[in-house]
């Protein structure tokens, strides 16, 4: 797969213990974003976060959260992303999401001998 020079970022704002279909929801996000032929996701564990509800989830050592924040990125051509905002849209009962502009890079899964 090739990406253009600009792109744009995907960044999706959940919580650990989101779930959508019997998955972790962003396990769900993720599947979908492959089954979609979206270029790649990511997903980061958050050691303290706050949403909406301005509720503190927190890593910290006495007081482990089971619900810590969790972002999953994805970068692809902004049609792509437009069409799949929609497919996940009403699994997120909860959370937020941001699109951006990137420049890319590269992309590549090895290099060439």
């Amino acid at each position: 797969m090739v990406l253009p020079e600009k792109g744009h970022l995907l960044r999706i704002f959940i919580g650990e213990r989101d779930q959508y279909e019997g998955l972790p929801l962003f396990e769900w996000i993720v599947r979908q974003a492959k089954e979609k032929g979206l270029a790649g996701a990511t997903v980061i564990r958050g050691l303290a976060g706050f949403g909406a509800h301005s509720r503190l989830h927190t890593a910290k050592i006495l007081r482990l959260s089971d619900d810590l924040p969790i972002i999953i990125e994805i970068v692809d051509t902004l049609e792509k992303i437009d069409d799949f905002i929609p497919l996940i849209d009403d699994a997120i009962d909860e959370g937020l999401a941001t699109v951006e502009k990137v420049d890319i890079r590269f992309y590549r899964s090895g290099k060439k001998n």
